[in-house]
């Protein structure tokens, strides 16, 4: 019964996500990750977006976790370049969203999906997207 019910409050939860801003999100990182893609400099970039756009799609059910093999030092100068180029901002933005969803007790599912948002637009090279 649990498994249903957990199963249940996931599709809910993401529905509502996607109702009240979820699907914005997902078109706004779509669309950079495929103008990011149009430059060969900008395509690994690119993919970081599509990855951010794919879990503002369906965050619920879904968490972060390092990849089972060293991404090695590249995705280290990869992640540092995406910080200074623009991830510090996203990371911003969620955590403030994550914030101002907090501050009620219906928010905080939602505002728990900022903040997992917030960690992998801080650093996406190297990460994965797992389902649960």
């Amino acid at each position: 019964m649990t498994n249903y019910l957990t199963i249940f409050m996931k599709i809910l939860g993401n529905l509502i996500w996607l109702i009240f801003g979820g699907f914005a999100i997902f078109v706004e990182y779509i669309m950079a990750g495929l103008l990011l893609c149009l430059t060969i400099i900008g395509i690994p970039f690119g993919l970081q977006a599509i990855k951010l756009g794919i879990l503002a799609l369906w965050p619920f059910g879904q968490k972060i976790t390092y990849m089972n093999y060293a991404p090695g030092c590249l995705s280290t100068i990869m992640n540092i370049i995406w910080l200074i180029i623009g991830g510090f901002w996203i990371m911003l933005t969620h955590l403030f969203f994550g914030f101002v969803l907090t501050i009620t007790i219906l928010g905080i599912p939602w505002g728990k999906q900022h903040f997992k948002m917030a960690s992998l637009a801080l650093a996406p090279f190297g990460r994965q997207l797992v389902s649960k």
